[in-house]
């Protein structure tokens, strides 16, 4: 079983399922920028607090460059979530996941891709 589907009853399960939500109302092939204004919809009905669009500078040598680096949302100041529609996961887009995890105070992320049959084939959950 996927790790993003074991029914703790966290957070990222309710994001999960909010994710579900969106997708299924709207099925595959849309923009990206749809699937963003949705869920953000989705987790404002939810009362989750969220931001969108998180700079995320780089701290190198004791000072802050910005890089223009954004997260597409984080929920609750704890999750990242970042959002594609693409054929299929690559390496790079899991390692933007996880470069994305290390310039910001959040320890999980979820990298969904909505352009998928099933919504569970196109999430991965990944903690630092």
């Amino acid at each position: 079983m996927n790790q993003a589907f074991v029914p703790d009853g966290d957070l990222t399960y309710r994001i999960i399922g909010l994710a579900m939500r969106v997708h299924s109302r709207l099925g595959p092939g849309l923009l990206e920028s749809a699937y963003h204004r949705c869920l953000c919809h989705e987790l404002s009905q939810a009362d989750l607090k969220f931001d969108q669009q998180v700079r995320l500078p780089i701290k190198y040598d004791g000072i802050e460059i910005e890089s223009g680096y954004l997260a597409d949302i984080i929920v609750r100041g704890e999750v990242i979530l970042e959002l594609k529609t693409v054929e299929q996961f690559h390496p790079l887009h899991e390692a933007q996941l996880l470069t994305y995890l290390r310039l910001s105070s959040c320890r999980v992320g979820l990298l969904i891709n909505f352009n998928t049959v099933s919504l569970t084939d196109g999430i991965r959950r990944r903690v630092l």
